[in-house]
C-alpha cells in the first residue's frame, strides 16, 4: 500500500522522525537549543541526500549521533568553566509540551531526567551514545555497533564501562507518575512548614541537593549533602521563596516543582525519589535563567 504523496515527500518522512531525533539529540547534550540546531543540521544533510537514502529512521539516527559527538566537545569545553555545579535545561514534556521522543518505559524516563542527564555528563561521547541508543531506544547491540560503525564487542564494553562510571548515582528511583506526585506534595508541604525533624523523616540520609545558578542566579556554589544540612537548605530556599507561585509540573518526562514570580520562572526544581523507601535522594535545582527557555511563563491548564 502506498502512502497519499502529501505523506511521502522528502519533508514528510523527515519531520516523522523529527521528535525521535529531537529526543536523541537532547539526551546527547543535555540543551534543548542545541539539540533542535543539531536536528536542523540534520534536515540539511537530508535535503541534499535523501534521495540516495534507503533506511531514513537509520540515516538519520547515524547523522544526528555523529553531530551531537562532534557538538558535544565544544559543550564540555564551554561547561569546564562553568560556575556552582551544571544542570541540564529543563524542558516541559506534558500536554502542551515538547516532544522528546519514546518515554513509555520507566528507563526511556529515566534517561530524560535531570538527574540521569547530568551522570551521562561522566561518559566520552561514545559511551553516551551508547547508553543514550540502547536504554532510550531499545536498539540491540549489534544495530548500535552498525549506527555507530564499531564492532558489536566494543558497544557492549562502552556500556559495560558507562554502567560502572554513573556507578551508584543511579539507583533505583520512583518511576510511579501517582506516587512521585503524592510524595513531592509531601515534601512541599513539609518544606514550607516550621518541623525541620518532619522534613529530616522525609529524606535518605544520603541525600544531596543540587543548585544550577550558571554565575548569574543565587545559588550554592557546591553540592549540599546529608539529612541535615539538606533539610536546612531547603527550609533556607522555601523561605525565600515566600512571593512566589509554585506548581508541580512534568519536566523531562517527571514530576517538577516550578516556581514563578510575576510570570517569570525563577527556579525548576526535579526531586528524585528512592522507589524502595520513597525517601528524597536528590534534589536538582535550576536557578539561571538562560535555561528556562522552553518552560512556559504561565503553568499549563488542569
Amino acid at each position: 500500500m502506498t502512502r497519499p504523496p502529501e505523506t511521502d515527500t522528502p519533508t514528510a518522512r523527515f519531520e516523522a522522525n523529527r521528535p525521535r531525533l529531537t529526543g536523541l539529540a537532547y539526551r546527547m547534550l543535555g540543551e534543548l537549543d542545541e539539540a533542535q540546531d543539531a536536528v536542523q543540521d540534520a534536515w540539511l544533510r537530508w535535503s541534499r541526500h535523501e534521495s540516495e537514502v534507503l533506511e531514513p529512521e537509520a540515516w538519520l539516527t547515524r547523522v544526528v549521533v555523529n553531530l551531537c559527538r562532534t557538538r558535544l566537545a565544544a559543550l564540555r569545553d564551554r561547561r569546564t568553566d562553568y560556575v556552582g555545579p551544571w544542570l541540564p535545561e529543563p524542558v516541559p514534556t506534558g500536554p502542551g509540551g515538547v516532544d522528546l521522543g519514546p518515554s513509555e518505559t520507566a528507563t526511556q524516563r529515566e534517561t530524560l531526567s535531570l538527574g540521569m542527564l547530568r551522570l551521562l555528563e561522566l561518559l566520552s561521547p561514545a559511551e553516551r551514545a551508547v547508553v543514550v541508543l540502547h536504554e532510550a531506544f531499545d536498539y540491540p547491540h549489534a544495530e548500535v555497533a552498525e549506527l555507530l560503525d564499531l564492532p558489536e564487542a566494543t558497544v557492549r564494553q562502552h556500556l559495560h564501562r558507562a554502567r560502572e562510571r554513573m556507578g551508584s548515582g543511579r539507583r533505583r528511583f520512583e518511576a510511579d507518575a501517582e506516587r512521585a506526585a503524592r510524595l513531592t506534595a509531601r515534601f512541599l508541604a513539609a518544606a514550607g512548614g516550621d518541623d525541620l525533624a518532619a522534613l529530616e523523616q522525609l529524606l535518605a540520609d544520603d541525600v544531596e541537593a543540587l543548585s544550577d545558578g550558571g554565575g548569574v542566579a543565587r545559588a550554592a556554589r557546591k553540592p549540599v549533602a546529608g539529612r541535615a544540612k539538606v533539610a536546612r537548605f531547603v527550609v533556607g530556599q522555601a523561605k525565600n521563596a515566600t512571593a512566589a507561585t509554585i506548581t508541580v509540573e512534568e519536566v523531562n518526562a517527571g514530576v517538577a516543582i516550578v516556581a514563578r514570580v510575576g510570570g517569570q520562572v525563577v527556579v525548576v526544581m526535579a526531586p528524585e525519589f528512592d522507589a524502595a523507601t520513597g525517601e528524597l535522594v536528590r534534589l536538582s535545582s535550576v536557578l539561571n535563567p538562560a535555561k528556562f527557555g522552553a518552560i512556559p511563563a504561565q503553568p499549563p491548564a488542569r
